[in-house]
């Protein structure tokens, strides 16, 4: 199932995404929120009358850095033995359609196309056998990193942090097997990134074991399991897309902060 979150006529709601082709899909929409029991409503409302909004809220987001090889390598990175987490605020998070505001401490900003694990229970120490069972769903999600502040100041939290920094959607796919799909990114048109899941070092099982070691995870929060070869610039005015075989599309627009 597809659940997207949007808002209509100022209410906000969640909906299940019916349909298959792009401009006849419709949200037939959810009594209650996805993570609790629910049920669908029987009212649909076609996906074009709606703002898709980011598809959850997270308390937090967990991102996991150099987990693919090759970026790794073409950032001058050591592979790492062991997973690396970093936090993304949840004031970074944006939907589909929103502006990727360019901060004004950079002049390199830099797209991250990950495959987003959106969390469905409260968990802690969860074992290898039960990650699937706290896992929600699956979403597109763009890391978007300040490169030229990322290197200077070492730390990762206003390089990766800021705020827009962590665009999410455009909705979560729930039944997906996310062992090997394809992700892909462009910039205006022209493809950027291309990978496919299979090439992570460490498994979307690693990272959950990994940070439910140190730290509670809420329904609703994001992990980010890292970004395939192929980063790079941004500039205001770009339009940026991310796309992940079986889930969709993440479209998002360079800005400049106003």
């Amino acid at each position: 199932m597809r659940i997207a979150r949007f808002s209509i006529d100022g209410n906000v709601a969640f909906g299940a995404v019916e349909g298959d082709k792009p401009d006849e899909l419709v949200l037939d929409i959810i009594k209650g929120i996805p993570f609790t029991e629910h049920e669908l409503s029987g009212t649909k409302v076609p996906l074009s009358k709606v703002r898709l909004l980011p598809p959850v809220l997270p308390s937090k987001v967990v991102a996991f850095g150099r987990n693919y090889a090759e970026h790794a390598r073409e950032l001058g990175h050591e592979v790492p033995d062991a997973p690396f987490a970093f936090i993304k605020p949840s004031t970074s998070v944006v939907g589909p359609g929103d502006g990727i505001q360019y901060p004004p401490f950079s002049e390199e900003l830099h797209h991250e196309a990950e495959l987003a694990v959106v969390i469905g229970r409260m968990c802690r120490e969860v074992p290898r056998e039960r990650v699937k069972d706290v896992i929600f769903g699956y979403t597109c999600a763009n890391d978007i990193t300040a490169r030229d502040v990322q290197k200077r100041e070492k730390q990762w939290a206003r390089a990766k942090g800021f705020d827009s920094a962590c665009p999410l959607g455009p909705w979560v796919e729930t039944d997906l097997d996310p062992g090997d799909l394809t992700i892909q990114l462009t910039v205006n048109g022209q493809q950027r990134q291309l990978g496919r899941t299979s090439e992570m070092i460490h498994s979307i099982e690693d990272l959950i074991v990994n940070i439910t070691e140190a730290m509670t995870l809420l329904p609703g929060d994001v992990i980010l399991t890292g970004t395939p070869a192929g980063v790079g610039p941004l500039a205001v005015g770009d339009e940026v897309s991310v796309s992940i075989e079986g889930i969709g599309t993440l479209t998002n627009k360079v800005v400049k902060r106003g």
